[in-house]
């Protein structure tokens, strides 16, 4: 039997990569992993975007306060996630049906690709910084695909590797932020970095930045089933997700913020989401936590886009290897076109404007429509209840297009001071509620085994 043979049979026995499982990590594992998910390069780096144009302090309290309610949004699918088994892009065909959900699949898939290439990126600049230092040697891109071949052979063992390297990962970085802490405000005070001076026009205004925040942690909801359902409880999963989120989030965004603040009270130029900045004061101590963060992060970037590709369509077994090394190819081939880079905050206000209407979807869908129970035809390939007109349900499709036009006009056409985000989120989240509480199931909800027992069943 060849290696890859080998290799596909022991992936398809591990039985994680498609239809429903049952979990076993314990809240703690949980926390880990979503510490270390988020203890990346690229939350660390959106922290910098915001100094000096809002003053520091204003930015810490925005960040944890945009945190905190992703975080909210982000727990309720995950916990979705725990109490079914499935993983996120598939709990989409309760609310959008059995072919109704390649919508957002499909949408899903490609946004994990950009994240995938932009921390690959991110990742080979970094390293190039620490070669070029010892060698002189110097080729960002090729490092960049260095390091995303590094992360699809680790996304290829599932979620078993992810799981195992992701605390380990986690502990470092979070050592080296406190590094980075401890040389900040040993060398200014918190009073310095308070009375930062803003710019003459700046960019970015405290609600805008409110919703840069937001849609990251909506950008990671894409995920929080995928992960969650691995949770052995769903109070487990909510607060190891919900913590650690958190943590990470709050603590990677402020030490960008913190970093960029010291480059312009040291007299340097605050060159925004350029890692090279903040590498330079602080050496390659910080290029080192760079490269980790996308290691733990990527990995889990591309093993998202393999579980949506598997769990696309039920009772059509996609290999898990086979998907794992396309996807990993493509994502392997787009880091080498850095020119995305400058494009990140555009990319940030695209997730939010597709994902936070699916989510308010999803949330309408399964707590009040639904009452939370899901039941067995989630897990049909044709026909039974998520089957709706031909396998769509066009209120959910047509709520979500509204929503994400919305989206699009209030963050790009008529912008609003409080961000584009939050008010689509509430104006999805009353259309599809108000046109689909006719069908609102009635009467007591029926049992919700979780759906790997009805799985084994069969």
């Amino acid at each position: 039997m060849s290696l890859y043979s080998r290799l596909e049979r022991r992936l398809e026995a591990s039985a994680d990569d498609a239809g429903p499982v049952r979990g076993t990590y314990s809240s703690s594992r949980m926390l880990m992993i979503w510490l270390a998910a988020n203890l990346v390069v690229t939350t660390l780096l959106t922290g910098t975007l915001f100094v000096p144009d809002v003053p520091y302090g204003l930015v810490l309290g925005l960040i944890v306060g945009g945190t905190v309610l992703g975080a909210s949004v982000l727990v309720l699918i995950g916990a979705i996630g725990t109490r079914t088994g499935l993983p996120t892009m598939a709990l989409t065909r309760g609310p959008f049906g059995t072919r109704g959900s390649l919508l957002p699949a499909a949408a899903n898939l490609v946004i994990l690709m950009g994240w995938s290439w932009v921390q690959a990126m991110l990742a080979g600049i970094s390293l190039n910084y620490i070669v070029e230092a010892v060698t002189g040697f110097s080729s960002p891109v090729i490092f960049a695909v260095l390091c995303q071949t590094v992360v699809v052979i680790l996304a290829i063992f599932g979620h078993a590797g992810v799981a195992r390297v992701e605390p380990w990962f986690a502990a470092v970085i979070l050592a080296i932020s406190a590094y980075v802490f401890i040389t900040a405000f040993s060398t200014f005070t918190p009073a310095e970095f308070a009375a930062i001076p803003g710019t003459a026009e700046p960019f970015y205004t405290p609600g805008l930045m409110f919703d840069v925040v937001l849609a990251t942690a909506i950008s990671w909801t894409v995920l929080s089933a995928d992960f969650n359902r691995f949770a052995r409880t769903t109070k487990g999963g909510a607060i190891g997700s919900g913590v650690g989120y958190t943590l990470s989030t709050v603590t990677a965004m402020t030490v960008g913020a913190t970093a960029i603040g010291y480059v312009v009270l040291s007299g340097g130029e605050p060159v925004a989401f350029d890692p090279t900045t903040i590498i330079d004061p602080f050496g390659a101590l910080f290029a080192v936590a760079i490269f980790l963060s996308v290691m733990a992060t990527n990995t889990m970037v591309v093993y998202g886009m393999v579980t949506t590709v598997v769990n696309a369509l039920p009772g059509k077994r996609v290999p898990f290897l086979a998907s794992a090394l396309i996807l990993g190819a493509i994502s392997i081939i787009g880091a080498t076109f850095f020119g995305l880079l400058d494009q990140f905050t555009t990319f940030l206000v695209t997730i939010s404007a597709l994902f936070a209407p699916v989510f308010a979807i999803m949330i309408v869908d399964y707590y009040l429509l639904r009452r939370r129970a899901y039941s067995a035809d989630i897990l049909e390939a044709r026909g039974g209840r998520y089957w709706y007109t031909g396998g769509v349900n066009w209120i959910a499709v047509g709520s979500w297009v509204v929503g994400a036009a919305l989206a699009y006009v209030w963050a790009y056409v008529w912008p609003l001071p409080f961000g584009a985000t939050v008010p689509s989120f509430v104006v999805t989240f009353v259309l599809y509620l108000a046109l689909s509480w006719p069908s609102r199931a009635k009467g007591a909800p029926e049992r919700a085994p979780h759906l790997a027992e009805t799985a084994d069943a069969r």
